[in-house]
């Protein structure tokens, strides 16, 4: 089982924190600070140790906000450098909860700086560029919305990426991790705006965030995300279409003709899949089993084949719920077939709760569903 996340984000980080803004002004009571934050700090979860350590800011700075901001800022190490951009996973998303040291600076800014919007702008500004101000931003988006989207505007030619980023970012309407931003939920119409001056940004973190931004939006306007496709990925280069076929990608698992047509993954012809396995079928939590099975092209023609899989977990009511996971992609001259294998861990997960029961197997290709069979986890008969 993985460790959770707070572990990471123990009580030496209030210390830290305190010691720096200690550092630079005598107006912060460290002390209070600790005392305020320290007992009950091992009973909360990551986010919300951030929310309290926030309320220990406000508790131990002084009262006048624009003085307390300025004193955080001045405790903040030199910015950090642009992300390496060489593939699309090498980004501090998926690094150590380093840069987190900053989280209750931001939520300090979006919990108590909405009535000093310059102040909290320019806070945002320094902070996103040491952690993210993605979730404190949003704050600003909901109660000053106009003034905040003008202000992004101006930042999208920033030369920093991580402040290019927070534009789009920050405007994502299912951010994980934050509140929902219910009205570009129902009119993403200023979002996109945004998207569009960022869509061939020379970072792939941006481009990234781009491509999430416009998945989220995809979930309450399907059509407007494939309008949005259908427009950006004709001509486009290399790089936007990455950001198209990324945050198509829960349109891909749903099998949506229209947006695997655009990727030339048509509706197949004469395919057969034959031979399926799925060994060993019975299974306990934290077993492995491996399926496979032989696709031939029966047709006349070289088809462009996208191959995922799906198992259709047993929940805790005893109904499934499918998920899909990505398998392979390739082109399958006539007349030719290939054999495709995977296993499957059943691992324990923080993600996914596992139960006992059948749990049916598919191969999608281009989203038409093939049935493989299933496995059984437990002693379900």
């Amino acid at each position: 089982m993985a460790e959770p996340l707070k572990n990471q984000y123990g009580p030496d980080v209030p210390h830290r924190i305190a010691d720096m803004i200690a550092a630079v002004s005598s107006r912060f009571r460290r002390q209070d600070f600790l005392d305020y934050v320290l007992p009950d700090y091992d009973s909360l979860e990551l986010m919300p140790r951030g929310w309290h350590m926030a309320d220990g800011l406000h508790h131990s700075l002084p009262d006048h906000y624009p003085t307390a901001v300025e004193i955080l800022l001045a405790s903040l190490p030199t910015a950090k450098p642009a992300i390496s951009t060489t593939s699309p996973t090498q980004d501090r998303e998926g690094g150590s909860l380093a840069p987190f040291l900053f989280m209750p600076h931001t939520f300090f800014v979006a919990r108590y700086g909405l009535a000093d919007f310059e102040p909290s702008m320019r806070a945002q500004y320094e902070l996103t560029q040491r952690f993210t101000a993605e979730f404190s931003i949003r704050a600003f988006l909901q109660q000053h919305q106009q003034a905040t989207l003008k202000r992004l505007l101006d930042w999208i030619d920033d030369p920093s990426e991580h402040v290019r980023r927070l534009v789009s970012e920050g405007t994502r309407p299912r951010l994980p991790w934050a509140s929902r931003l219910p009205e570009f939920q129902r009119d993403p119409a200023p979002v996109l705006a945004l998207l569009e001056q960022l869509k061939d940004d020379p970072s792939l973190y941006v481009r990234r965030s781009v491509a999430n931004n416009l998945n989220d939006i995809g979930k309450d306007h399907p059509d407007l995300l494939l309008e949005t496709a259908e427009r950006w990925y004709p001509g486009g280069s290399n790089e936007r279409q990455w950001i198209v076929r990324h945050a198509l990608r829960n349109a891909f698992k749903a099998g949506d003709q229209r947006a695997l047509a655009l990727f030339g993954f048509a509706a197949t012809d004469a395919i057969a899949v034959t031979q399926a396995s799925i060994a060993p079928q019975h299974l306990a939590i934290g077993d492995t089993t491996a399926l496979s099975c032989v696709i031939s092209n029966n047709s006349k023609r070289c088809q462009s084949l996208m191959i995922d899989f799906q198992v259709h977990f047993v929940k805790a009511n005893g109904s499934a719920r499918a998920k899909v996971f990505k398998l392979t992609q390739t082109e399958l001259a006539a007349g030719h077939s290939i054999t495709v294998t995977k296993k499957i861990s059943l691992a324990p997960l923080t993600t996914r709760k596992l139960y006992a029961g059948h749990h049916q197997v598919d191969l999608l290709i281009n989203g038409q569903c093939h049935p493989l069979g299933h496995f059984v986890i437990g002693d379900a008969p």
